[in-house]
């Protein structure tokens, strides 16, 4: 049988559905065509120019606000506290009553005191009769030598004895006097330490007390870092809760000793003149100056990143604007900024916040930091 009259299955389906296959093969390519994948849209960072170091470089530190001389109050004789004329936080001047005690023991002290000055002032009138008596029969030969002598002897005892007097009324004067505590100078109250009714010994505190005028801020410096502080160095004073105002002071005293607990050392820096009316108590926030121009690169501490041990930056390429982790050199740390000695140049942008959320490579957009104090 001749086979060449009948096509085959597959021929046959060929010959049908070829044509239409390769108009949809073409319509797919088409659409294909029509819909390229879009570029993907560059990420937003926070980045901004890398700022050149210089003399204005500063080591920042947490401080608080205190007065130059602060004390507590007390009084120098024991009693009971009767009045306390003075309150926390009031402002006082000079000679104020600030707090009484019982007196009544005082009182008969200085009583007591009274009344042996005038005995003995007694003693010494008769003493000093007796002695021209005395003298004048001496010189006549009526009385011994020996007798003359006792007469001088008692006058000079009676005499000492007034003297004695003398100072024990004075003494007991200052007790009375002492039972009224009195401001010295003007000042703040700044702790009340002793309630009414209650005893004190002589030089128990009974009020903290700040004198007025100069103010000092306070602030602890890491052991690592207080060979980098020395007496005189400037410093530039920040108060969170009053931004507009700027503060200079210099370095007045550096502890010897570190702190037991926390290894730090107190550092109190002397603010200027027109710092005298800053409340007591404010946080600060100190700027050493580094005392001489550094070269290097300054960045917030956030945009450090480190590639296994070493320290490292992401930095945008300015040709495609896509990321580059490069390794820097940390000359110095602080609380808030990192000074780059190499690896890195004033004016290249810089990731200053997120480092660990980018990738090398990585095209991205750069936008200003949120908070205008963000920024380096």
């Amino acid at each position: 049988m001749n086979n060449r009259n009948f096509p085959s299955p597959a021929g046959a389906w060929a010959r049908a559905f070829g044509p239409l296959s390769i108009a949809i093969t073409v319509a797919l390519l088409s659409a294909c065509g029509k819909h390229a994948p879009e570029a993907e849209a560059p990420r937003p960072v926070i980045a901004m120019p890398a700022k050149a170091a210089d003399a204005a470089f500063v080591a920042q530190f947490p401080g608080e606000v205190h007065a130059r001389y602060e004390m507590p109050l007390s009084f120098r004789v024991p009693g009971q506290l009767i009045a306390r004329e003075a309150h926390l936080g009031d402002s006082v001047k000079k000679g104020q009553v600030l707090a009484r005690i019982d007196d009544a023991d005082a009182g008969r002290n200085q009583a007591s005191a009274q009344a042996a000055l005038e005995a003995a002032e007694h003693r010494l009138v008769f003493a000093t009769q007796q002695r021209d008596r005395d003298d004048a029969q001496a010189k006549a030969n009526l009385i011994s030598q020996l007798q003359l002598d006792q007469t001088h002897d008692g006058y000079a005892a009676a005499l000492a004895g007034r003297d004695q007097a003398r100072q024990q009324l004075a003494l007991a004067q200052n007790q009375s006097r002492y039972t009224t505590l009195v401001a010295d100078r003007d000042g703040r109250i700044t702790s009340e330490q002793a309630e009414i009714g209650q005893v004190v010994a002589a030089g128990q505190a009974v009020f903290g007390f700040a004198w007025s005028g100069e103010r000092d801020v306070f602030f602890d410096v890491p052991e690592d870092r207080i060979a980098g502080v020395v007496v005189g160095q400037g410093a530039a004073v920040t108060l969170p809760a009053m931004p507009d105002r700027k503060l200079k002071g210099r370095v007045r005293d550096v502890s010897p000793a570190a702190d037991p607990q926390a290894r730090t050392y107190r550092v109190k820096l002397a603010l200027d003149a027109d710092a005298a009316d800053v409340p007591l108590g404010m946080t600060a926030r100190v700027a050493l100056s580094s005392g001489a121009a550094t070269a290097g690169v300054r960045l917030p501490a956030t945009a450090l990143f480190h590639q296994g041990e070493h320290p490292a930056v992401w930095v945008l390429r300015p040709n495609d604007s896509t990321l580059e982790l490069r390794p820097v050199t940390v000359l110095r740390y602080s609380e808030r900024d990192v000074l780059i000695d190499t690896g890195l140049h004033a004016g290249e942008q810089v990731v200053m916040q997120g480092v660990h959320t980018v990738t090398a490579g990585e095209k991205v957009a750069p936008i200003a930091p949120p908070h205008p104090e963000d920024a380096p």
